[in-house]
């Protein structure tokens, strides 16, 4: 994702908690006040630089909020793009207006940085570690819903093919993606009355992906639903949870020979439940043959980028705080914004 108009142009709407500015840290509103009493609103630069790597994600919504709050005449903002990969210390985003058009946004800007970024990066070790393998991002449940659409958003920034909800979707554009859960199985009582009726109702351009873990062994039931389904099954999905050793490569292999001597070695084998870049990598070295991977809780939990706003101009005089040095950050990687 790192296509300049399309950044700009996805659908962020920015709610009225932030625009409001409450979730400012009270310093810089009180920094504000003061110098609104004091009738200064100097034009300055100011840079949002990253601490250490990662991969970029956050500034179409920046964008977003920035094409809000900035004047149109007198207000510029540069970046990076979404998806690029950052070196520790290099200046992201870089805001050139008058000071009291955008310092109330200071902390929500570095927050979505922060957050977005971590979120990507996490998704974006999973993806390495996979070696083309699908990914598919499920941090949903992992996360508040007030940002479910922006983590799946950046889990595809980092590299998923594919998010699970519709919030998601609205940014990314990429079709959610799921087929049935363990509750939706224990519900209908049996796992092949479950497919069969998701089979009957389900639109046709929708994968049959058969959850296999709920009742029996999962190399019995994805034979029998395999026959069952006649070709319409596009394949498994493997759940299996830590209390019966979770789902492994050793089952991955079996599975998928099983199945091959069933004359369905078609299938794909989805493997979910727990997945980090460790395990994804345990299955690629035992060459366990897996179709993708869905990831949920290592993605939410993606550590948030430090991200840190530093004013370097005012009023066309450089300036820096102790330790770094004066004046704007020039970065040949930057894009226009506004």
């Amino acid at each position: 994702m790192t296509n300049s108009n399309n950044q700009q142009n996805r659908p962020f709407d920015i709610p009225p908690f932030i625009l409001s500015g409450n979730t400012s840290d009270h310093e810089l509103t009180r920094t504000i006040e003061v110098l609104r009493k004091e009738n200064l609103n100097p034009d300055v630069v100011v840079d949002f630089e990253f601490f250490d790597e990662g991969i970029l994600s956050g500034i179409a919504e920046v964008s977003a909020l920035l094409k809000l709050i900035l004047p149109e005449k007198t207000g510029e903002a540069w970046a990076l793009e979404d998806g690029m990969y950052v070196n520790p210390g290099e200046s992201v985003l870089q805001i050139r207006s008058s000071y009291a058009s955008f310092a109330t946004y200071q902390t929500a800007i570095s927050g979505i940085l922060a957050s977005s970024s971590g979120w990507a990066t996490a998704a974006r070790a999973c993806v390495d570690a996979a070696e083309g393998i699908p990914i598919i991002g499920n941090p949903s449940r992992y996360v508040h819903p007030h940002v479910v659409g922006i983590a799946d958003y950046s889990a595809v920034v980092g590299g998923c093919v594919a998010t699970t909800t519709l919030a998601g979707h609205q940014l990314h554009n990429l079709v959610p993606s799921g087929t049935m859960d363990h509750s939706f199985v224990l519900l209908m009582g049996d796992t092949l009355r479950a497919v069969n009726a998701f089979d009957r109702h389900m639109d046709l351009d929708i994968p049959r992906v058969a959850l296999v873990d709920t009742f029996s062994d999962e190399i019995v039931e994805a034979i029998r639903i395999g026959h069952a389904m006649k070709g319409r099954l596009r394949g498994v999905r493997l759940d299996t949870p830590k209390s019966r050793g979770g789902v492994t490569p050793e089952l991955v292999i079996e599975i998928s020979n099983r199945l091959e001597n069933e004359n369905l070695g078609y299938m794909q084998i989805v493997v979910s439940g727990g997945i980090t870049p460790e395990r994804i990598k345990g299955f690629s070295q035992a060459k366990a043959p897996v179709s993708g991977f869905v990831v949920g809780h290592y993605i939410a939990a993606g550590i948030p980028k430090t991200v840190a706003a530093h004013l370097k101009n005012i009023d066309g005089m450089d300036v820096g705080k102790k330790g770094l040095i004066p004046g704007p950050a020039v970065n040949s990687r930057f894009i226009q914004l506004h």
